[in-house]
């Protein structure tokens, strides 16, 4: 586990309120009058924490908390309040897992994982999308409207997961959010399928990428500098449960999640899911928008030591993500008096494919019981699981998880293969117990 100290708003603003200042919302002050002001990216960020625009956000005074925010950890709107905020800059957070536990991920649980400043002021009836690229027949635009009414409507629950999720707890330890195990989630996603649209502009047969752009701005506020530009073979591009998305749980997209328009890809990366959705490239070679090169969403192609130096010919694309379980009932801490009898629960994903068993242990690991596991709603949906565990004497006890894909690979026990940039973590989920 990284013990890299996680420093609170307030903690930051006390240590040093002009840096705090600079590091949160990217503000710039002038020391001879402590009066700051913001740039228009640090305002729309203030702004989308804060619920709404901040009228007068030039005139806040130099290393001033907003007092919308003093008396909380740091509310998102449209958020539940537990979530755990990783980067204020951009905005990432986290979904504790006892928040999980719904087997339809509600749009407030689910994690926030940006790279820039969401798009502001949207207009829908202006809103569109370009399809283009060397390998299309021809480019075409649609607007919001073409899209819901030219194509066939479709919602599947399917998984999204960081590819970064669990990166704490690598040793030596990896640069970027701090994920421990809530950068994932399950909504119902309603959208057209991808295929469809790339079919109707037509697809060349050298096609072999797709890459997508959104309409996030980057964090230095050059409106010309794109974010993240990343993207699926065009297999996978091609799948019924791949889909161009307006809707989350029959709702309008979180802001934060993407708003009006995204990509969903069950069981890859979840940065494969472009989000602000404005442009999709059909491309005749492997896609090479930014974050998909040098390191970026990749690990070795083969094993290699701890701390080591990776040559970029040496990382391999991350691509269907590996084997993984949650538990999701009980919460970690939880007090057993007056019973030996514990019912636990959770949720299990394989990436690409289907989870074939569920086991649980309370000896860690020395044994294991087979836990009852249900089928997903559909292709590329986590799975609901329970068990029932009796411990044998009072005292301290872990509950370890443990899901095995439908190829027979299982979770580790221990933190599997190091990479440098700490992505695909899927070690066994525990908790603590204690019985009275």
């Amino acid at each position: 586990m990284s013990t890299e100290k996680k420093v609170g708003l307030s903690e930051l603003y006390a240590q040093d309120p002009i840096e705090a200042d600079r590091l949160v919302w990217g503000r710039e002050s002038h020391a001879s009058t402590r009066r700051g002001f913001l740039k228009k990216g640090a305002l729309a960020l203030m702004g989308a924490v804060l619920g709404g625009n901040v009228v007068f956000g030039a005139n806040m005074p130099a290393g001033l908390i907003p007092v919308g925010i003093w008396d909380q950890d740091f509310p998102i709107k449209g958020k539940h309040k537990d979530l755990i905020l990783l980067n204020d800059r951009p905005v990432n957070a986290e979904t504790p897992p006892h928040l999980l536990e719904p087997l339809v991920t509600p749009a407030d649980r689910l994690f926030i994982r940006n790279n820039g400043i969401p798009p502001e002021n949207i207009d829908l009836s202006t809103w569109t999308l370009t399809i283009d690229g060397e390998s299309a027949l021809t480019s075409k635009t649609y607007s919001l409207q073409d899209l819901k009414t030219r194509f066939q409507h479709y919602t599947y629950q399917l998984t999204l997961e960081c590819g970064g999720n669990g990166r704490a707890e690598f040793n030596p330890p990896a640069k970027g959010n701090q994920w421990t195990l809530g950068a994932v989630g399950c909504p119902q996603w309603t959208g057209v399928r991808l295929r469809d649209v790339l079919e109707d502009v037509g697809i060349k047969d050298d096609a072999v990428y797709i890459g997508y752009y959104g309409k996030d701005t980057h964090l230095s506020g050059d409106p010309d500098k794109v974010v993240i530009s990343r993207g699926v073979p065009i297999k996978k591009a091609l799948e019924d449960e791949s889909l161009i998305a307006w809707a989350i749980n029959g709702e309008d997209l979180p802001v934060m999640n993407g708003y009006p328009l995204r990509l969903v890809f069950g069981g890859w990366p979840a940065s494969t899911s472009g989000k602000w959705l404005q442009r999709i490239s059909i491309r005749n070679i492997v896609h090479d928008g930014p974050k998909m090169t040098g390191q970026a969403y990749r690990v070795p192609c083969k094993p290699v030591a701890p701390g080591s130096k990776v040559a970029e010919e040496d990382m391999c694309i991350i691509e269907s993500m590996p084997v993984k379980s949650l538990i999701t009932s009980p919460k970690s801490g939880g007090i057993l008096r007056g019973k030996r009898q514990l019912e636990v629960s959770g949720k299990a994903w394989a990436g690409d494919l289907s989870v074939s068993k569920m086991e649980v242990s309370i000896d860690f690991g020395a044994t294991w019981q087979e836990a009852s596991l249900s089928a997903p709603a559909n292709r590329l949906a986590w799975q609901p699981w329970k068990a029932t565990v009796t411990f044998p004497d009072v005292g301290y006890y872990e509950v370890w998880a443990r899901a095995t894909d439908s190829n027979g690979r299982s979770q580790p026990m221990v933190i599997p293969g190091w990479n440098p940039k700490g992505y695909l973590n899927n070690a066994c989920h525990r908790i603590a117990i204690k019985v009275n």
